[in-house]
């Protein structure tokens, strides 16, 4: 999203405030103003404090909730590529890039359980080891990869070797940063 949009909550609404990672409710009828809605969340500046509100929860900012990647049951797309793009769905509140493009998704291994029943591992980092959104960024990618019917269970190791650099945008990323 890029226009920056005001709105009026309509009820009370949970909220992560940024960058701290704490939670907070947002009271009804508290203006907002819509900084970034990408992958389903939204950050927003209400009293004078900026808040991610999920999506889940978007209908109390006006908006429909997204359906997101509905083709994760699609048998014909192979699962490493479902889980993929799932993690995609995954943005930083402050920054308006996925976790894939912004490079701290290392590595995604995929071990079978048995008869069609996967465990993801996942390795990623943060732009900063201590971001305080870092736990919120590593339990939304787990949840959202955890939706993919074969996947039983979803391992998040958040690391800092190697640290994270700006060498680890993809060309995307570093296009949507004004970097390109």
């Amino acid at each position: 999203m890029s226009d920056i949009e005001s709105t009026k909550i309509t009820r009370d609404v949970k909220a992560i405030a940024v960058p701290f990672g704490n939670e907070t409710i947002v009271p009804k009828d508290t203006d907002v103003i819509i900084l970034q809605a990408l992958g389903g969340t939204y950050t927003v500046v209400a009293g004078g404090q900026t808040v991610r509100i999920d999506g889940v929860d978007a209908d109390a900012l006006g908006k429909k909730v997204e359906e997101l990647n509905p083709y994760i049951n699609d048998p014909q797309i192979p699962l490493i590529d479902k889980i993929w793009a799932q993690l995609k769905t995954c943005y930083d509140p402050e920054i308006p890039v996925n976790i894939v493009d912004l490079g701290l998704v290392y590595d995604v291994a995929v071990e079978l359980l048995g008869d069609d029943a996967y465990k993801v591992t996942i390795r990623m980092t943060l732009t900063a080891p201590g971001c305080g959104m870092g736990p919120i960024i590593a339990a939304e990618a787990k949840s959202r990869v955890a939706v993919i019917p074969q996947i039983k269970d979803v391992e998040m190791n958040i690391v800092f070797d190697p640290p994270w650099d700006r060498s680890r945008l993809s060309d995307a990323a570093k296009l949507a940063l004004g970097l390109l």
